[in-house]
Formats: structure tokens, C-alpha cells, sequence
């Protein structure tokens, strides 16, 4: 028997807090949110891991946070740093950053490879890795290519985006990463998803999870829409 819709909703969200002046308190709203709503996960900054995982205990929410955010930029020995702490701390899912300028200039050994540092750090926890591809900032070729080598690397999800920099996710992005990644691996959305419409088209598309702040503003919505006559 198949959920409630809005369950399958709900389930498929990412709950999303990373603006660097978020507060305690906001990381406490927001953790309660996810469990009214039944959300998939909540994804937050490093520094909040260890408060996000205090207040949903007991919950199936998990909790999320970002690798090398939002630049990928970083080495891949301060990635896995930063993925070790987080794993410490309690995160099960992990949304890095590609290494997007080795990825321009070609140097795909090395992209993958430090994707699939962290892909190895996660599995000692039982954790997954979503990586981030900024598809926004990228080439139609860049993009197939940085998907593949994500893939190749051991990614759980290809996402589209920080929601930081370039355009944001697109449906025409999703359907893409769709079409490259294997049935066992999902595909997020993240970045500019504000409405029910935009989330249901995203979804319609092949995403598997929607990154959002805005996951109780979809939620209402989609409350009201599935209530009317």
C-alpha cells in the first residue's frame, strides 16, 4: 500500500539551513519542523551537527551536513578532515562540493579521486555522500562528465547544486543527471526550489530529494492543494 502523498512528499525533503548567521534556535526550529513534517533529513552547517543530532533523537530524521562548502575548493585531505568530524558528530549524509576548477581544466583523476576519499570515510560510518556539482556553473559536456566521475567515485546522490552560486537547480539538469546515473544512485535537487510546482516538477523529473528552505512553505502548500474539492 502506498504512502500518503504527502508523506512521499515530505520524504523526499531535505530540510535545509546554511546561512552562516543561523543560530541555536533556529537550528532547534528547525529540527522540529522535520519531525511535524516527516522530512527525509535536515542539512546544516558542521558547527550544528552535534545540536541537530541532540534534538532528533529517536526520530528517523537524519542528519546532513556540506563537505568543502560551497566552493569545493578546499584539499581533499581537509575534505576528509571535515568529513571525519562530521561523521563523529552524528551526520549520516554528507553533500560535498566537486572540485569544480580541476574539473574545468580537465584534471578528471583528481576529481575523482577526491570524491572518492570521502566516499571511503563515509562507508567506515555507514554514511552516504551527495556531491554537489554546481551544474549551474558548468557545461553541457562538464556536466556529463563531473556526473560520471561522481558515479565512478562512489557517490550515493548527484546534486545539482550549493544554492550559493550559479543558477540553481533546473529541471532540464535533473532529467540529465537522471539519464546518467544508475538506478542505485539518487539524484537532489537543491537550489531555488520555493514552491510546490517547482517541487513536483524536480520529482517529475527523476529527483529522488529536494535540498530546500523553504520545505514548510512546499508543505502547506501542497496541503492546501491536496485538500481541495
Amino acid at each position: 500500500m502506498s504512502r500518503d502523498p504527502l508523506q512521499e512528499l515530505a520524504a523526499a525533503i531535505d530540510h535545509t539551513l546554511l546561512k552562516p548567521e543561523a543560530t541555536r534556535s533556529d537550528i532547534l526550529r528547525l529540527c522540529q519542523q522535520a519531525r511535524e513534517y516527516g522530512f527525509a533529513a535536515v542539512c546544516v552547517n558542521p558547527t550544528w551537527v552535534e545540536e541537530a543530532v541532540h534534538h532528533l533523537q529517536g526520530s528517523p530524521v537524519v542528519v546532513a551536513t556540506v563537505i568543502g562548502f560551497p566552493l569545493g575548493a578546499t584539499t581533499t585531505a581537509v575534505k576528509v578532515f571535515e568529513a571525519r568530524e562530521a561523521l563523529r558528530a552524528g551526520a549520516r549524509e554528507l553533500d560535498m562540493v566537486m572540485a569544480l576548477g580541476l574539473l574545468k581544466g580537465g584534471e578528471d583523476q583528481k576529481v575523482q579521486a577526491d570524491v572518492a576519499a570521502v566516499v571511503e570515510v563515509a562507508k567506515e560510518h555507514g554514511a552516504s555522500v551527495k556531491v554537489i556539482l554546481e551544474t549551474g556553473l558548468l557545461s553541457e559536456e562538464e556536466k556529463t562528465r563531473a556526473a560520471q566521475l561522481a558515479v565512478a567515485a562512489g557517490a550515493s546522490f548527484l546534486k545539482t547544486s550549493t544554492g550559493f552560486l550559479g543558477s540553481g537547480a533546473t529541471v532540464e539538469d535533473v532529467a540529465l543527471l537522471r539519464r546518467i546515473a544508475p538506478a542505485s544512485v539518487g539524484v537532489k535537487a537543491s537550489g531555488g526550489i520555493r514552491t510546490f510546482a517547482q517541487a513536483g516538477a524536480m520529482l517529475a523529473a527523476g529527483a529522488n530529494r529536494l535540498g530546500t528552505s523553504s520545505g514548510v512553505a512546499i508543505m502547506e502548500e501542497a496541503r492546501a492543494w491536496y485538500a481541495e474539492p
